[in-house]
């Protein structure tokens, strides 16, 4: 049982983006490509040579304009962004080659012709992903954890002042906790919205495992759609920004808890209460911060919790947060969208909201930070400078943030798109950013001193 424990853990840790797998499948792609363009050479066969290449340029030319067409009209909610649209023409010049090859070429050429169509799909989307960074393992394609179950009692709640843990730690009195943090699954009860979440991820750093532990900041971050608390986890460098942060600040840093605010890859459930997906704001705003002030060692001061996420999950932030200043001081966005989208505005409101406009009105982030304002809340908003519909709502949340009194920081992530290559670049400035605003220590520095961001606003 153990060794096939290990064996599935194993199996699904292999690194999609990395390593000798996507190293692998590369080098049987194109030593195969050129065993059958070198036979059919040496045999003075130009014709199948021609008629593969021709084959090959044409599916690269029809894919490059219709993923054009598809990021310019926002067929998928975003920008795709060039080096999407070079991958995916160039996924399409592989492809159509090894298709050509099986219908022009005879015996063992046509034996590797064919073996190689499934392994230059696999190398297509390697590096399709590769640019996105959804997906770094195999067992991330599946929703699949390999972290402990978070278990009632895990971490003491009895706890002590942040100022009483920092001067204990300072005359070296505080108590020896771990070097490292922990990861772990976590079932978070629906007892107040009855929304069917999947399991929700925590990240405690070494702090938390005190015998009595600081009262610590709290970051509720969540994915993308489609996404998943351990996406997000397998996708951002959350843990390793915080895990480097906590090495410099006495085991110090954010709780973070990543919960399912749609039930499935395949729902939006713009984080709403709707009747097309069940409770998910009263899952996010009343039995997620319910279960984390009952179970963990966290502060109940709103300017101590930040609610963010990428795409979605940070469209979700900028429409919670503002209806809920009472629970989330902060915003962590990125790539986020002007509105909570799943179809148009007339399907949302009736097959969503059933026909309830203000309903669906309200989580529209500019109407809300305008409904709810004034208000002290700090937002950081950001997005990759290769999606320009996301740079532009950005701008627009930005400035009705700015507006109703926030303390808004706007960021430009260079060199990205609609990424996770853009949110990573983003949280290895903010995250620490908000640990020394909420008193966990100085970094002693500035926006500027980060590779790969823009300062717009803040």
């Amino acid at each position: 049982m153990l060794l096939a424990s290990s064996f599935v853990n194993t199996f699904m840790g292999i690194h999609l983006l990395k390593g000798w797998f996507p190293a692998t499948v590369w080098y049987v792609t194109i030593v195969g490509i050129g065993l059958i363009a070198i036979g059919l050479l040496l045999r003075r066969s130009y014709k199948p040579v021609l008629v593969q290449l021709i084959v090959a340029s044409i599916s690269a030319v029809a894919a490059f304009f219709i993923s054009w067409f598809c990021s310019n009209s926002m067929i998928f909610g975003a920008e795709l962004g060039w080096k999407v649209i070079h991958a995916v023409s160039f996924a399409f010049f592989i492809m159509g080659w090894t298709w050509a090859a099986v219908f022009t070429t005879r015996g063992w050429k046509r034996a590797v012709a064919i073996v190689l169509i499934p392994v230059t799909l696999l190398a297509s989307a390697i590096h399709v992903d590769s640019i996105y960074g959804e997906y770094t393992t195999i067992g991330s394609i599946f929703n699949y954890s390999p972290y402990p179950l978070f278990h009632d009692g895990e971490v003491s709640t009895q706890t002590e002042s942040l100022v009483q843990w920092k001067q204990q730690a300072e005359l070296g009195e505080s108590e020896r906790v771990p070097d490292e943090g922990k990861t772990m699954r976590v079932n978070i009860p629906n007892t107040r919205s009855g929304f069917k979440a999947r399991q929700a991820m925590v990240w405690l750093p070494p702090a938390a495992f005190a015998k009595r532990p600081p009262k610590l900041p709290v970051m509720v971050m969540l994915a993308g759609q489609p996404g998943s608390p351990g996406r997000y986890f397998g996708a951002s460098n959350t843990v390793s920004v915080l895990t480097t942060y906590a090495h410099e600040h006495h085991g110090l840093a954010p709780i973070v808890v990543s919960p399912d605010q749609n039930g499935a890859d395949d729902h939006n459930s713009l984080c709403s209460n709707t009747i097309k997906y069940g409770n998910a704001e009263t899952y996010l705003t009343q039995d997620v911060p319910d279960w984390i002030r009952h179970n963990l060692p966290v502060s109940d001061n709103p300017d101590d919790w930040v609610i963010g996420g990428f795409s979605q999950g940070g469209t979700c932030a900028t429409s919670l947060a503002p209806n809920y200043p009472e629970l989330f001081g902060n915003v962590l966005a990125v790539d986020g969208e002007l509105q909570p989208t799943d179809g148009t505005v007339a399907q949302m409101v009736r097959d969503d909201f059933a026909g309830d406009k203000y309903a669906y009105d309200r989580m529209v982030p500019t109407i809300a930070l305008r409904e709810n304002a004034p208000s002290n809340q700090t937002m950081v908003i950001a997005a990759g400078n290769q999606d320009a519909y996301s740079m532009n709502n950005v701008k627009v949340i930005g400035a009705a943030a700015f507006e109703a009194g926030w303390h808004v920081v706007e960021l430009e992530s260079l060199n990205a798109g609609h990424t996770w290559k853009a949110v990573n670049q983003v949280f290895a400035a903010a995250m620490p950013w908000y640990c020394e605003r909420m008193g966990l220590g100085s970094v002693n520095k500035t926006w500027e001193d980060y590779s790969g961001i823009e300062v717009l606003r803040g």
